[in-house]
């Protein structure tokens, strides 16, 4: 069937929620603490260039990030919910990991100057990438 994703017994995959309750309510309270757990354990949204393949949404894509034409700082965005996602953003979004996370902040820790999570709210914050890797190391 096209669109639904299928287990090896021939039932429907569970729909993937590109979404993170406990990102969502860390955010509300602007509890960096409470951030730094739920992106240790959970998954979070990302904006992406390029969708990974449509039955993998953990696996692969590009990224999207954001540089500022006047000073060249770049930014990751990063989203507790796809709803939170600016429509001005590429369409796709990905479902990555901590591990992915971990990752992708150490091998661009020179370049990401700053790294912002529901950047247009509802209850956005603002981290530098050395601090979430600190969170994220725990």
């Amino acid at each position: 069937m096209a669109g639904k994703a299928r287990k090896k017994s021939g039932k429907p995959a569970e729909p993937v929620e590109f979404r993170s309750q406990a990102l969502a309510e860390a955010l509300e309270r602007q509890d960096m603490a409470a951030v730094a757990l739920a992106l240790r354990n959970g998954n979070t949204v990302v904006p992406l260039i390029k969708p990974g393949p449509r039955d993998k949404p953990l696996d692969g894509g590009e990224v999207w990030t954001y540089k500022d034409p006047n000073t060249g700082d770049v930014a990751l965005l990063l989203f507790s919910d796809a709803a939170n996602k600016p429509a001005n953003l590429p369409p796709a979004v990905g479902l990555q990991s901590p591990g992915w996370l971990k990752t992708f902040l150490k091998r661009y820790e020179s370049t990401i100057t700053t790294v912002f999570l529901d950047i247009a709210g509802p209850h956005p914050m603002q981290a530098p990438p050395a601090e979430l890797l600190r969170a994220l190391e725990v």
